[in-house]
């Protein structure tokens, strides 16, 4: 098997994965999943596509990441991972879809508005 390709966007993060039959190792730019992911849960985040297929160790994952914080890049590389194993084997699309790893989350944060402090927020009013 060759090499598949893969992008998770989430927020203003993205990250593009390459995934190749190996160990089991993910390497985020350059760095372990361990170092890039300090907290447990983002790392369960990141595996939960191949906990659910049981192919943990079965693929290497190479990830190039930016943008946005460490949730959404934890979030966006959780659908990455998800769409690459849907390329790989088609008919593991159902059970990765009703966990909702195949999903796009589109929220994304408000523009600012003009004559306004923030998207939403505004200035205080002054009656005199």
């Amino acid at each position: 098997m060759e090499s598949v390709n893969a992008v998770g966007r989430r927020k203003a993060a993205v990250a593009r994965v390459i995934v190749r039959e190996g160990n089991g190792e993910i390497t985020i730019n350059h760095r372990t999943l361990d170092n890039y992911f300090p907290s447990s849960i983002l790392q369960y985040i990141v595996k939960q596509p191949l906990n659910v297929l049981e192919v943990a160790g079965k693929y290497n994952i190479l990830v190039n990441m930016h943008g946005g914080g460490y949730k959404g890049q934890a979030e966006a590389l959780r659908l990455a991972i998800a769409r690459a194993l849907v390329k790989i084997n088609p008919e593991d699309k159902p059970a990765l879809r009703a966990q909702g790893f195949m999903t796009r989350d589109p929220r994304v944060v408000e523009r600012k508005k003009p004559g306004q402090p923030k998207a939403r927020k505004r200035f205080q009013f002054s009656k005199r």
